[in-house]
Parts: C-alpha cells; structure tokens; sequence
C-alpha cells in the first residue's frame, strides 16, 4: 500500500478539492507563508526550493502519482521558508491537515499506512543528505538518474543540476560521459 492507495481511499471518501489547473510557473506554495495541505499531483510537475539571496535551491521534485507537501508547516503549522512552483502545466488536488489526519488515524489500517508514508519520507531525505555530503558530482548523477529515471524527461535541466548541486554545464558533460 502506497500513495496510490491513501489517493483512492481519499477519493472515495470525497475528502480531495477539485481539480486545480496550474500554469507553468504558478506558485501553489510562497516562502515565508503557512500552508497545512497536502497535494495530490494528477498531472504535471512540481518542485519544491527555498531562495537565498536571489539563489534558489531545489529540494525536492514531485511528479504525477506523488503526494507533496511543505513538510515542515504541514508538521508545526508554521510558517515555512520553502516554495512549492509548478515546472510545467500541472493538475493537482489538495486536502487540510484536520481532514487529511481525521481520517487517516480513524482506522489503525490508515494509520499504519501514514506511519510508513513519513518513514519513507524520512529515509528518501536522509538518503539524499548523505548523497550531498559525501557523494561526488558523477555519484549523485547516477543515484538520481537510478531512483527517478523519470526526472530527465519531466524537469528541465536547470533545477535537475541545481537539484544536484551543480552547474548545468557539469550535468551536460556527466551526461555525456
């Protein structure tokens, strides 16, 4: 049981919002805001990155089938540095925290599916720190394109490199290679 399974579960219950269209570039998400909802991607691209003095890193990518979220203010309802932008022309529903958390922990089945749902999470976060600490430039290239293979048709190259903390010119050339 997976993403596809607390979508359905949700859909089932009439719980989700209707569809909300995106145009390339739309912000669902601004830093410094509050945002306590998950998003369902039906459709499309997001991506998710905070902005440092004019820089912005990407922190996370999210493709149709996914659930996404600012993590950290769907958690504390808090506001959040982080940016939640749509790459390209993107579909997504969404659901509030109370409603979301009502009815997951109404059953210890929905519970125990949540539960592995932020493990997953935790350990893919934990993964990728340590590919940025101590895996070089040619390593995080083949961990990214092994794991989500799907990247390099859905997101330009731009936030692919910036995702991997490179210049996209080094991306073009571990490509190449």
């Amino acid at each position: 049981m997976g993403i596809q399974t607390i979508y359905q579960w949700l859909e089932d219950a009439g719980l989700w919002s209707p569809d909300i269209d995106l145009e390339r570039q739309a912000m669902v998400k601004s830093g410094g805001s509050t945002d306590t909802n998950l998003y369902f991607i039906k459709e499309g691209t997001l991506r998710i990155f905070v902005a440092e003095e004019e820089e912005e890193k990407t922190i996370r990518f999210g493709y149709a089938g996914n659930i996404i979220t600012a993590l950290d203010s769907f958690i504390t309802e808090q506001p959040s540095d982080l940016y939640i932008q749509a790459i390209k022309r993107t579909r997504i529903r969404s659901i509030s925290k109370p409603d979301y958390l009502a009815f997951m922990q109404a059953t210890p089945e929905r519970q125990l599916v949540w539960d592995q749902l932020l493990q997953q999470l935790l350990l893919q976060q934990m993964e990728r720190e340590r590919d940025l600490l101590i895996r070089s430039p040619q390593e995080r290239y083949q961990r990214v394109l092994q794991r989500s293979p799907q990247l390099f048709q859905e997101v330009p190259h731009k936030y692919i490199a910036n995702y991997l903390r490179m210049t996209p010119e080094t991306l073009s050339r571990l490509k190449k290679s």
